[in-house]
């Protein structure tokens, strides 16, 4: 709730919905990514049948690298997904089943977070009466939003996390996520193989609202902008032979360049200490956002908030003995967070 009540803006009231919504089935994600394909002005109704096609292309598309798409032992609906992509049926037939089956609980849920609606809506379920859904302006506002293009990134990097902990069997083998500096990919081990997962760029983006971390200027995650982010460590990563696992998602957060590596940059530097509450809280997103993050996360830091604050004090202190100097970035915005 305090994600984004504290800034209530629409894009943080959507990335709720993706970051911290149950997750029994992707379908959500799916969903999310149907409405990126339908968002046509002027066209605020959608049909089942219009909305079939893109919902189920991204679930084939998915079915083909991760056949675990839900929690439950089998459905008939992603039956159906793995015979058209078996060329046992055909897209026809595939989008009939899909309205018939496709958005059983999907349209219904998708706006509970935590057992309750979100304070913002944007589509309206009229099935009964139009067979269809209805954007609201909310949507199109998001849409025009400059973050907009991240969120299409994080809905998917959130759907590949998600995915593989089922693969792994989170409440048999609590997932590790893993960190390659060169690639700038999480990843796991699965099998004594290493499975690539997603961009970290993607996956952090989320939890800090588009902002850097440091000074709150807008980020992007998308390759070849100018304002495209750096995944930084937070205590630096020279600290390795004082501190353990410094590649944890605990202690990577994505700054500007300006931050990271501008002439005033951070570079070897301990940040001030108010900004370690700033990772406390982040960290905190991760763990009430449900698998696979929370378990890394909780793995990495701490059982308990009091465990998880404390291992980061303990780190911050001897990174300041250590290396002596503070860093303090010039603040660009609101430090909303």
């Amino acid at each position: 709730m305090r994600f984004y009540q504290a800034d209530p803006k629409l894009e943080h009231y959507w990335r709720g919905v993706i970051l911290f919504g149950k997750n029994v089935a992707s379908y959500k994600f799916a969903l999310a990514h149907a409405l990126y394909d339908l968002k046509q002005p002027g066209n605020d109704l959608i049909t089942l049948e219009a909305l079939a096609a893109p919902f189920a292309r991204h679930l084939c598309a998915h079915l083909k690298q991760a056949p675990k798409q839900i929690t439950s032992k089998r459905s008939q609906f992603l039956d159906a997904c793995m015979q058209f992509n078996n060329g046992e049926i055909s897209e026809e037939q595939l989008t009939g089943i899909t309205v018939k089956r496709g958005f059983a609980n999907v349209i219904d849920a998708f706006h509970n977070v935590n057992q309750a609606e979100i304070g913002k809506r944007f589509f309206l379920d009229e099935r009964k009466t139009e067979k269809g859904i209805r954007l609201t302006d909310n949507y199109y506002y998001l849409t025009e939003n400059d973050q907009f293009p991240n969120l299409i990134q994080e809905t998917d990097a959130r759907w590949r996390l998600v995915e593989e902990a089922w693969a792994m069997g989170v409440s048999r083998n609590l997932i590790a996520v893993e960190y390659d500096s060169e690639s700038k990919m999480l990843f796991s081990r699965r099998n004594n193989r290493r499975i690539t997962i997603t961009s970290c760029r993607n996956s952090l983006n989320g939890y800090q609202k588009g902002y850097c971390f440091y000074c709150y200027r807008p980020i992007s995650v998308a390759a070849g902008e100018e304002g495209l982010a750096d995944v930084d460590h937070f205590l630096p990563f020279i600290l390795n032979d004082s501190l353990s696992n410094l590649d944890g998602v605990w202690n990577l957060v994505l700054a500007c360049q300006e931050c990271n590596r501008g002439a005033k940059g951070k570079f070897a530097q301990v940040p001030e200490i108010k900004w370690l509450e700033r990772l406390y809280d982040r960290n905190e997103y991760f763990i009430n956002s449900h698998l696979p993050l929370r378990e890394t996360l909780i793995r990495q830091t701490g059982n308990t908030p009091t465990l998880r604050h404390n291992f980061l004090q303990q780190s911050w202190q001897t990174a300041k003995n250590t290396l002596l100097h503070e860093w303090e970035p010039t603040v660009q915005g609101d430090g909303i967070f």
